[in-house]
């Protein structure tokens, strides 16, 4: 009788756990931000269209990281390296567009963190800029592979990098959803 082997791979177990303690720092975030949002000195504002295009763009790179992750398994490796490319330029493009989103705000003269700032910008500006941060290091995490995925001589087809690349990457795609909903419809 040939028994199956269940394991989880460390690093997809790894990533997992992560995953776990982002959750519950963004749930803590906004829970927070739900509880300060009945105080007197909370004023509301909207989110400039910016973050709507970025958000079709942080879609848009799920969509390429999954063709990539399709593509590495059926062994295409010069469409694979394209589609690496194109993620991390949509991801690049998702930075520069929230950014950008932010400095509409201060022209606004909606203050994010500096003196005289308004509580729910600082909310904003602590909850989008950590969600930016995750996706620097996804995008580090994209180059890394990128330089691995040209300069490799041996070919090695083990899928768990790409694989575990691909669920973070699809991870912060649905943190950004979450929360582009919450901070336009919740608060």
């Amino acid at each position: 009788m040939m028994t199956e082997n269940k394991k989880i791979h460390p690093y997809k177990f790894t990533l997992w756990v992560a995953m776990g303690s982002i959750v519950m720092m963004f749930a803590g975030l906004t829970s927070a931000y739900i509880v300060k949002r009945n105080q007197p000195n909370w004023q509301g504002f909207e989110l400039p269209a910016i973050f709507t295009y970025s958000t079709v763009f942080i879609l848009l790179s799920s969509v390429t990281i999954q063709l990539a992750l399709r593509n590495f398994r059926q062994r295409r490796m010069q469409v694979y390296r394209q589609l690496m490319i194109v993620t991390a330029v949509l991801g690049a493009a998702f930075i520069a567009m929230q950014w950008t989103g932010f400095l509409q705000l201060e022209a606004a003269n909606i203050k994010i963190i500096r003196q005289g700032s308004n509580v729910s910008a600082s909310f904003l500006g602590v909850i989008a800029g950590l969600h930016l941060l995750h996706v620097l290091g996804g995008i580090v995490a994209l180059v890394a592979m990128m330089i691995r995925a040209f300069r490799s001589r041996t070919k090695n087809y083990s899928a768990v990098p790409v694989e575990v690349m691909s669920q973070y990457w699809h991870f912060v795609d649905f943190l950004w959803i979450y929360l582009f909903v919450f901070l336009n419809w919740i608060s």
